[in-house]
């Protein structure tokens, strides 16, 4: 066996260790949460609450210290918003006519386009960000993590509403919504913090610290964990031709078409991580907060609840696709 063939296996074999220890335990504690959930060794009070403590409390921390820390970028590529939200839109609005088709009704075909290319972006992006690529992609990774939602939710709200006339305070809702998540604030405030200089050990003394990073270290196990139990409460029902397609854009369509603009505009060392970043997250599945708008419009509610379990399971192959891809 030649040296090159020799190299190529040993590169494959490689990379194929790096998903499995990427992808395991990150769907292995969603497994685990999923099974407490349906098993009932965790009650519904006490996934609420673990998923509360990490929303509010453990990822706000752990986002903070990140951000106010890690070196920021002179510029920003801006070519990496343009793909991720430029497909993410054109996806949104090819869904939408096509739900319209298929589902009928302006809230039902809004929140069929939303289970399409709404990301879990928090629960699965952050930790596998955080395990697969460099410190380089912390700041790609919350430029998404603090405006995905906004977006996502905006527009879906716009379309959902068209027909009740009630989007003329639209804007206003959705900034005072925005800025009252713990999360977005997070960011914010870590960015202001790292903009002015100021660090973790600049601000606190050392308990405190230490307090920190406690809760810094639970917020991704306790994340990932309660996203588990949070969907073992799903029952799988609906109509399997809408749940299908919403798996085939979601799963399939999304990051594909990302791949396919990534390599048009090349993997070239400036733009690498960040365009890692944006394939990375449109791989994701589609995220919980889809089914709290079903809930929300009485819209499709049985048929995305199914769809998000199968997109969390299904997106253990295309993530693992995805990077088997980068680390190649």
């Amino acid at each position: 066996m030649s040296d090159d063939i020799l190299d190529h296996f040993q590169a494959q074999e490689s990379g194929i260790d790096i998903v499995i220890q990427i992808i395991a335990p990150v769907f292995g504690l969603i497994l685990l949460g999923y099974l407490a959930g349906r098993l009932k060794w965790i009650s519904d009070a006490g996934i609420d609450g673990l998923a509360e403590f990490a929303f509010n409390f453990a990822i706000p921390v752990m986002l903070f210290t990140r951000i106010s820390s890690v070196a920021l970028p002179e510029t920003v590529p801006w070519e990496f918003l343009a793909v991720f939200y430029g497909i993410t839109l054109t996806l949104f609005a090819a869904a939408l006519l096509f739900g319209r088709k298929m589902v009928g009704g302006s809230s039902s075909a809004a929140i069929f386009s939303m289970a399409g290319t709404y990301s879990n972006v928090i629960l699965i992006g952050i930790p596998l960000v955080l395990a697969a690529l460099p410190d380089a992609a912390i700041v790609p990774l919350f430029i998404i993590v603090s405006t995905h939602a906004a977006l996502l939710f905006f527009v879906t709200t716009l379309f959902a509403e068209r027909s009740s006339g009630s989007v003329s305070d639209l804007q206003l809702k959705t900034l005072t919504v925005l800025f009252k998540n713990p999360i977005f604030s997070a960011v914010v405030m870590g960015v202001l913090a790292n903009l002015a200089g100021l660090s973790l050990p600049n601000l606190v003394e050392a308990p405190i610290r230490t307090m920190v990073d406690y809760l810094s270290a639970a917020a991704l196990p306790c994340a990932v964990f309660s996203m588990g139990a949070s969907i073992s409460r799903y029952r799988i029902e609906g109509s399997l031709a809408v749940i299908s397609a919403v798996l085939i854009i979601k799963n399939l369509v999304h990051p594909m078409i990302v791949l396919m603009v990534a390599l048009t505009l090349g993997w070239d060392e400036d733009n690498r991580t960040w365009l890692q970043v944006a394939l990375l997250l449109s791989a994701c599945p589609t995220g919980i907060n889809v089914y709290l708008f079903a809930q929300r419009y009485n819209a499709l509610e049985p048929t995305i609840a199914t769809a998000v379990v199968l997109s969390t399971a299904l997106s253990v192959l295309t993530l693992s696709a995805v990077l088997w891809w980068i680390h190649a």
